[in-house]
């Protein structure tokens, strides 16, 4: 008797092991299947009207949005705006198609992602240079957009460190001791580069001439060109363009009468090389490439996210072998001075 309790006892314990009440732990084929069937993240890029080849912001947040897709696995996707009325519509495309992450590139965008925003409270959004602004204007922090904002006067900043060193001193081309920027529409974010730009030179080089302008677009190089012949024919040596694509006629103009020019954005030296002796650049390919992330891995900031110095979110870039070892390092110290609060730029224009 006891013999055959023991049995049953043991046979009772087999079953338990092998299933009863337990749950069964996936096979190996079962997880590859759901792993392989996970939906991957998407990101939607909708450009402003420069364009993805203006070699300059919005080129900035297209290799942002590569770099993102191949180093996180995502699958990305990026609309260019023709005109600003193709604003909403675009936004409005990968919201529809419940995108994870829909980024808005440009100041120019604000009330469009605003709409666009409000409407689609499930989605992210993100905007560069920008915050969701309503039909007044008047800017509004929204639970599901991220407003990715630079300090573009830092580096405005460094590079007019560079222009007034070679004002101050003469040398190559810039014989005039006269200097000057270019913008494509009076905005904050173009003018806190130029504000920079202006303080440095005020710091570095009282004497210095400044001339300010605009070319009043952002895609049209003819109007960037007539601004910098006509910057030229009044002594510029030296010409800082914050228009992006509008501001390569900026460049062009420079190349043309033999002068200097400073690119935005990214590097451009590359554009016209030997005219263009170094770039004011602010990181959006970082800013793009961060959020992208961000989104991914659950840490998706709504509210006003700041790219700097301090977080390496602005910088300036490659120097033309014309630029002087002196150049350079005022321009290397005044960094480090701006990482630590040492020197605190101007955001406003002194010669507007």
């Amino acid at each position: 008797m006891k013999r055959a309790l023991a049995f049953l006892l043991l046979a009772t314990t087999v079953v338990a092991a092998c299933g009863g009440n337990v749950a069964a732990s996936p096979t190996p084929s079962a997880t590859a299947s759901a792993t392989a069937t996970a939906k991957p993240i998407q990101v939607g890029l909708v450009t402003d009207v420069g364009g993805l080849n203006d070699k300059s912001f919005n080129q900035a947040a297209n290799t942002g949005r590569l770099n993102a897709e191949k180093d996180f696995g995502l699958k990305t996707s990026v609309i260019e705006s023709k005109k600003q009325e193709d604003y909403v519509p675009n936004l409005t495309t990968f919201a529809q198609q419940n995108y994870d992450l829909v980024i808005a590139v440009g100041f120019l965008m604000q009330n469009a992602a605003w709409k666009v925003a409000k409407q689609f409270p499930n989605v992210k959004f993100a905007i560069i240079d920008g915050a969701p602004a309503n039909d007044a204007g008047n800017t509004e922090n929204l639970p599901n957009v991220a407003n990715l904002f630079f300090k573009e006067q830092e580096a405005g900043y460094l590079v007019g460190v560079i222009a007034a060193t070679m004002a101050k001193n003469m040398v190559g081309k810039a014989t005039h001791n006269t200097v000057c920027s270019m913008g494509g529409i009076p905005i904050p974010p173009v003018d806190h580069y130029i504000a920079g730009y202006q303080d440095a030179i005020k710091t570095i080089s009282p004497t210095t001439t400044i001339l300010n302008g605009y070319s009043n677009d952002f895609v049209d190089q003819q109007k960037g060109k007539e601004v910098g012949l006509n910057h030229i024919s009044k002594g510029c040596d030296i010409l800082f363009q914050v228009a992006g694509g509008s501001g390569l006629g900026y460049i062009a103009a420079a190349k043309e009468k033999g002068v200097y020019a400073i690119g935005v954005d990214v590097d451009q030296i590359d554009v016209a090389p030997g005219t263009v002796i170094t770039s004011a650049m602010k990181r959006v390919d970082k800013a793009v490439y961060d959020t992208s992330n961000a989104v991914k891995s659950g840490s998706f900031k709504a509210g006003d996210n700041f790219f700097s110095a301090t977080n390496d979110g602005i910088a300036f870039g490659k120097l033309d072998p014309v630029v002087p070892a002196d150049a350079k390092a005022a321009a290397d110290k005044a960094l480090a001075d701006i990482k630590s609060g040492a020197i605190k730029p101007k955001t406003d224009l002194t010669v507007k």
